[in-house]
């Protein structure tokens, strides 16, 4: 399929009848893939995706600003708001594809007015045959869902946003599990599923009896009736689910502003002012110390010098005393060591030589008296000793007012820093305030909780109720039931049933190996980093992916960084257009994101060239800029471009050919 126009008249901002030719041939021969639209933000961008979307699939498209309208209500929202309310507003769409091994072209017009009839539209197709083109409208959505089925319409037709959600989250989001489903065939399945109960049931009507088709269809209308309710209740739950997770970051942010504007330290004024109090007081505590120490010995290492000469001179003294008590001691053995001599027979000369040897020796010790100081402390031994005790216990005193001093730096830092504290802690009227949206923020996440559990609760009564209002309708039909091709058709549907669930998870897992290879050869395509990634693994039930390395372990996904989250997020979109088979074109809406130059550079030369045959790139300046511009067109990737001019004071866009930003 290639698309070969859009014309869009009185739609959304484009006022009058605007026509973009997106036929991606130059000429016969040469086809350049890529059709390049730029627009600021709210310029009529994606109101260009919502054209193609609606023009393909009507009441059924999902566009982006429908929400929960009506079809009617969404048509009156996409009227131009200059426009005249009985003019019409119309959204053409020509496209070619192959049927019968022969090109066809289609012309699919819709259009209508204010406030159309039974909120619908006018659909046409104008195409090659006169006849066939008119049957078709009538089965327009059958047919479309052949050649571009709207469950896997995601993966050629998405936007920027899509793939943000994809890249952040841990499992696709539902818009592509729906997609992957109808990739995989799995809806047709499930659809079949649901075709096997029908018949069932009807057999069970034909061949049961009045009171037995009574009770059929009570117990029937009963099981309707939960699945409905199971139905409001699952989506009530996802609501619930949506609305926990608002409340949970609004909490979040009302502690953060509780720590940030002083709310946890004003909480804690009281036990921060005991703490400081306290502190005071040990400080005060350790000073009265000081002050005890200052009241005794303290003072006096004011003269430490006049102290250790003290003790010198004192040491001289006793020194001095000693060696004079020793001269006169000398003396008196001398006299009484030459009376003896004089007694034995000893030779006077001899007797003269020992007596001056004593003389001489007793002169030099009292010359090393004369040598000394004379005496002027006049200290005895006791005074000595108090002054030894009293220099040891100020040494002590010193060291003891050393630590005490450093103790009260301490205490008073400490001191400063609860103060630095308390000054930050919000004021009163603001601490209630804080602390009241904290509160609230924490009532509102508790409540929305319960809520959650409550209906999760009533989903599992709702699915055990359910079993065994479906128990109850097989018991009835097997007991009830006479007619033995009623009994065939209900055993077969059993097993066929059976059959169905083995073929999804077969057919799951085969198409998943192909999906996987894919997927990883499109993300090191992208990639330029070759040795992240060595396998990529699809979970069979929620489809998420798991990345590992060359040995086998695990790859965490918050180690990627934004850019390459959104190019495996592209990657996957690639591989499961590719596994499709379909041979379609490749919308894209906001192509860039948040990539970096590199990353950028890869998506810009591999990606938008080889995405499809066709594709179509709606960019703002800055996604799409000067640079990957310049790129593509010295390529040759570009067949045509087109700049949508934003007027802010009429709120209308305009369609300029053959022109861009640069």
């Amino acid at each position: 399929m290639i698309f070969l126009e859009l014309v869009l008249q009185n739609f959304g901002p484009y006022s009058g009848k605007q026509v973009i030719n997106l036929n991606p041939k130059i000429d016969e021969e040469n086809l350049r893939p890529i059709i390049l639209l730029g627009g600021m933000n709210g310029g009529g961008k994606t109101t260009l995706m919502d054209a193609i979307r609606l023009a393909l699939y009507g009441p059924r498209a999902q566009c982006s600003t429908r929400g929960n309208l009506s079809y009617g209500d969404f048509l009156n929202q996409c009227i131009n708001n200059k426009v005249d309310p009985v003019a019409d507003t119309r959204i053409e769409l020509l496209f070619e594809h192959i049927e019968n091994d022969k090109p066809i072209k289609y012309r699919v017009v819709r259009s209508w007015t204010k406030n159309p009839k039974d909120g619908k539209d006018t659909l046409g197709i104008l195409g090659d045959s006169d006849t066939w083109p008119d049957a078709l409208v009538n089965i327009w959505d059958e047919y479309i869902e052949n050649l571009l089925p709207l469950g896997i319409s995601n993966l050629f037709l998405f936007d920027g946003e899509q793939v943000k959600e994809l890249a952040e989250q841990e499992i696709p989001p539902p818009i592509v599990v729906e997609a992957i489903r109808g990739l995989f065939g799995l809806e047709l399945a499930d659809r079949l599923a649901v075709d096997l109960d029908i018949l069932v049931n009807r057999k069970r009507k034909e061949f049961a009896d009045t009171k037995d088709l009574a009770n059929l269809e009570e117990i029937e209308k009963r099981l309707t009736q939960q699945q409905q309710d199971y139905q409001e209740n699952e989506q009530n739950l996802e609501n619930l689910k949506n609305q926990l997770q608002e409340l949970e970051v609004k909490q979040q942010e009302a502690f953060d502003k509780f720590i940030y504007d002083g709310g946890k330290i004003a909480a804690e004024r009281n036990q921060l002012e005991l703490q400081q109090k306290a502190k005071a007081a040990q400080v005060e505590q350790v000073r009265q110390l000081m002050c005890e120490l200052a009241a005794d010995i303290l003072p006096l290492a004011l003269i430490p010098n006049l102290l250790t000469q003290v003790q010198t001179q004192g040491e001289q003294e006793f020194r001095h005393r000693q060696i004079q008590i020793s001269k006169d001691l000398l003396i008196e053995r001398d006299q009484r060591l030459l009376s003896w001599l004089s007694q034995v027979e000893i030779a006077l000369a001899e007797v003269e030589k020992i007596q001056s040897f004593l003389v001489e020796d007793v002169d030099n010790l009292y010359a090393k008296t004369l040598q000394m100081e004379a005496p002027w402390l006049l200290a005895d031994d006791e005074t000595l000793s108090q002054l030894n005790n009293l220099i040891y216990h100020l040494q002590n005193s010193q060291i003891s007012a050393k630590e005490k001093l450093a103790i009260i730096k301490n205490k008073e830092e400490e001191i400063i820093t609860l103060e630095r504290q308390v000054q930050t802690a919000a004021a009163p009227e603001d601490y209630t305030k804080l602390r009241q949206a904290v509160e609230a923020a924490q009532n509102q996440v508790v409540e929305a909780k319960a809520n959650y559990e409550t209906i999760r609760r009533r989903l599992a009564d709702l699915e055990t109720i359910i079993g065994k209002s479906k128990r109850e309708l097989s018991d009835y039909t097997v007991e009830n039931t006479k007619h033995k091709n009623n009994e065939h058709i209900i055993t077969s549907a059993a097993k066929v049933q059976e059959t169905l669930k083995i073929f999804r998870e077969k057919l799951t897992l085969r198409k998943l190996n192909k999906l996987e290879e894919e997927v990883k050869n499109c993300f090191l395509y992208l990639l330029h980093k070759s040795d992240l990634v060595h396998r990529i693994a699809i979970d069979t039930n929620t489809f998420g992916l798991s990345l590992y390395d060359f040995n086998g372990k695990p790859v965490p996904k918050h180690r990627l960084s934004a850019g390459e989250k959104q190019l495996l997020a592209i990657a996957f979109l690639w591989g499961l257009a590719k596994v499709s088979g379909h041979r379609l074109p490749v919308a894209i809406d906001t192509p860039l994101g948040r990539l970096d130059s590199s990353h950028r550079s890869n998506l810009v030369e591999r990606y938008f060239p080889s995405a499809s045959h066709q594709v179509i790139l709606l960019s703002t300046d800055t996604e799409i800029g000067k640079k990957e511009v310049e790129t593509l067109r010295e390529n040759e990737a570009i067949a045509r471009e087109y700049l949508l001019k934003y007027d802010s004071s009429t709120r209308q866009t305009t369609v300029v050919e053959n022109q861009y930003f640069w």
